[in-house]
């Protein structure tokens, strides 16, 4: 089978083709796995933070990707909970303990055996790719291969983001940073809470002028303070410039929710900008999101589907995944990226 694979950790600054295109066994499902045929699968910043070492491998070669969605082309011994032809999904998370506390109090994101598809196992930028069958979930017949991509990770996390904040149907929710998973949670917001605003803050002018197109009711730039303080923001940004700006466009009791794996080095020195009085007193709180458990995916789909939510989406092929992540790297987006096999 074709694959693109990471082989060494790079900076993307340095190494604009990080990925190589190669040919691969096609993999067997073991004990309680299903094998994929992949169609789809999208693309996301995380896979830029496992290619410059921000959240590594633990074994290379890899094969990235963690927003699949393929057709079922074999069981495993003891699987059968989908026919041959079932047409799945697989997000972030891959697998967990399922006896652990923490998976044993719904957190299973938490679990200190979790595993990521694409980082500890490989994912979906190949055209086959095996996952345990209970971390795999039915995609509504609503959506096209290509559009039920992202609502796997991207979707699938920015709800759980969502969830964190406690926003409650009239007040106003602020999003920094606007690509995939941010023009998605703007959709389910205004589903979901039709009396809130929602805020955008994004650096690009392209970003903005898309925000307020899908119903945002302002979008300035990153530092820019909006036409009142924010009851909650969700940061989606790979920097931490616009955590430190989020945090002054807070209201009282605000909170801050960071969507994000890892945060890239460059602009480290903007939290020596921390303020006290101006951007943590009032009892200001910042959460952070790790993973998502596979209720949030399933919750997510369901939403999405209700809707619908359809994501704007950008097709690539799949040897053409380097040019993706290096349009991810350069900002330049406009709803998802998937690469279609």
């Amino acid at each position: 089978m074709k694959a693109m694979v990471l082989e060494r950790i790079v900076n993307l600054a340095d190494e604009r083709e990080p990925l190589r295109l190669v040919d691969l066994p096609e993999p067997r499902p073991g004990a309680g796995e299903i094998l994929l045929r992949v169609s789809a699968c999208g693309v996301c910043h995380t896979e830029l933070d496992e290619i410059e070492g921000r959240t590594p491998p633990p074994r290379l070669p890899v094969v990235p990707g963690h927003q699949v969605v393929g057709r079922v082309a074999g069981n495993g011994p003891g699987a059968g909970r989908f026919p041959v032809g079932a047409r799945v999904g697989v997000a972030w998370i891959y697998s967990a303990c399922g006896a652990c506390a923490r998976c044993l109090g719904g957190n299973e994101n938490l679990c200190p055996d979790f595993r990521a598809t694409g980082r500890d196992a490989h994912g979906g930028y190949a055209e086959y790719m095996t996952v345990p069958e209970a971390f795999a979930h039915p995609v509504p017949d609503v959506f096209s291969d290509a559009q039920a991509a992202p609502l796997l990770c991207a979707g699938a996390v920015g709800y759980r983001s969502l969830r964190l904040t406690g926003l409650r149907d009239g007040q106003v929710l602020g999003l920094t940073g606007f690509g995939a998973s941010g023009h998605l949670v703007l959709k389910a917001v205004r589903r979901r809470f039709p009396r809130s605003r929602v805020f955008v803050f994004a650096r690009s002018e392209a970003e903005r002028a898309f925000a307020l197109e899908l119903g945002a009711a302002w979008a300035g730039e990153t530092a820019q303070r909006p036409p009142e303080p924010c009851d909650a923001i969700i940061d989606t940004t790979p920097a931490w410039g616009p955590v430190v700006e989020a945090l002054a466009s807070l209201k009282s009791g605000g909170r801050l929710v960071i969507n994000a794996i890892r945060k890239e080095e460059g602009d480290r020195d903007r939290l020596l900008h921390l303020d006290y009085p101006a951007h943590l007193w009032l009892e200001k709180e910042i959460k952070s999101v790790a993973n998502v458990t596979r209720a949030d995916v399933r919750d997510f789909l369901a939403l999405a589907a209700e809707i619908p939510l359809l994501p704007e989406v950008r097709e690539y092929s799949l040897g053409e995944a380097n040019q993706a992540l290096a349009e991810l790297k350069d900002r330049k987006i406009r709803g998802a990226k998937v690469l279609r096999m």
